[in-house]
């Protein structure tokens, strides 16, 4: 390390533009910056896509004189993630993978590792920020200022372990702005497109992903008045509030899409109904989540307004803890919103991001 560095840095590399961009900002403001391509699990019947993403990591690598490595976290991810995530499923859960990948992988094994290599900071290509709080000292997480590419959602579970030692270079620029960068770094993946889909696997089809793994049982559709209106491949396959995956054969005066109110796994079937102007039957404005986690280490206000969210780019509501310990919340939402167990709730006061949990329940007394 020169002894005008500020300090030494891992980056977490992908091959994007995100990434990539990350890197050179780091660089230009005087860190000595490490590039690491993490080798996670691919399944066998998916085209296999790290070898093309690392050569783009090394060709950015080059472009800018800085070192990469490959690590392995092969098992990590599909222990933590893949596995995860098919068991949820199977319980009837919707999880969300890409938190889990956070929290395993890039916050968990990465981060783990990069100090033990002597990393002083690791660095990602999230859209999200850190900002130091002068009179407390601890480091809060703040959304992205692009709104369209924030990706604050799936970092609940940062706490400040990893917020005081990492930098997400990007978050305080917009996507055309981060593209622009490129250009002017003159970065070989400048005009690359955006990876989409499951962290590290891209896009898929999450019911045919599945099927690979939860045998498919064909199961009725029925409406509110319980007549057998159409087909699906298996009640563990969706989630409260989904309109698409399943068949509808017998269509009523009403062509607006169906929606799904419930399931039920025993019987595997799915409950659908059409929007209207109140909300849907499975909205709640009560839920109960579990596998806590707070930014800043501390337990949040319930005498403070906060806002939630439950699905990535989802509304924000209103809401109220109703309870609250290190482990487990409880919230009473401002109005009634879809979400399934298994899926994170994100907690903000403003534009900072407090924490979240898995909800466990719809409806919690």
């Amino acid at each position: 390390m020169s002894k005008k560095s500020k300090g030494k840095v891992f980056v977490g590399m992908s091959g994007g533009v995100d990434s990539s961009v990350s890197v050179a900002l780091l660089q230009k403001a005087g860190y000595d910056v490490t590039g690491v391509f993490m080798k996670v699990w691919q399944p066998d019947f998916l085209p296999c896509t790290w070898r093309e993403e690392r050569l783009d990591a090394m060709r950015v690598a080059a472009t800018l004189g800085i070192p990469l490595l490959t690590w392995d976290f092969e098992k990590e991810y599909k222990e933590g993630v893949a596995d995860y995530m098919i068991a949820e499923y199977k319980a009837g859960r919707t999880p969300n993978p890409d938190v889990m990948c956070n929290r395993e992988v890039k916050f968990g094994a990465f981060f783990r590792r990069a100090f033990t290599e002597g990393a002083d900071f690791v660095a990602t290509g999230h859209y999200a920020q850190t900002v130091i709080d002068k009179k407390t000292g601890t480091t809060m997480m703040l959304k992205g200022v692009d709104d369209a590419k924030d990706q604050s959602y799936f970092l609940w579970t940062l706490g400040q372990e990893q917020l005081s030692k990492t930098f997400f270079p990007i978050g305080g620029y917009k996507k055309s702005q981060v593209r622009a960068l490129a250009k002017k770094f003159a970065l070989p993946v400048a005009e690359k497109k955006d990876s989409q889909g499951l962290c590290f696997v891209g896009k898929l089809d999450m019911k045919d992903f599945l099927a690979h793994f939860i045998e498919e049982k064909e199961g009725s559709v029925v409406n509110e008045k319980n007549e057998i209106i159409g087909t699906h491949r298996g009640a563990y396959f969706y989630t409260l509030g989904e309109r698409h995956g399943f068949t509808v054969t017998k269509k009523g005066a009403d062509d607006t899409p169906y929606y799904i109110v419930a399931k039920d796994l025993e019987a595997n079937t799915l409950t659908v109904a059409h929007q209207s102007k109140k909300p849907l039957e499975c909205a709640s404005r009560a839920l109960h989540a579990s596998q806590a986690s707070f930014c800043l280490g501390l337990a949040l206000d319930t005498a403070r307004e906060y806002t939630a969210q439950v699905r990535y780019h989802g509304e924000l509501h209103k809401c109220k803890i109703t309870a609250l310990n290190n482990k487990a919340f409880s919230l009473e939402l401002a109005k009634p919103a879809v979400f399934d167990a298994g899926q994170s709730v994100v907690l903000y006061d403003g534009k900072e991001c407090v924490g979240g949990g898995v909800i466990d329940s719809q409806r919690h007394s």
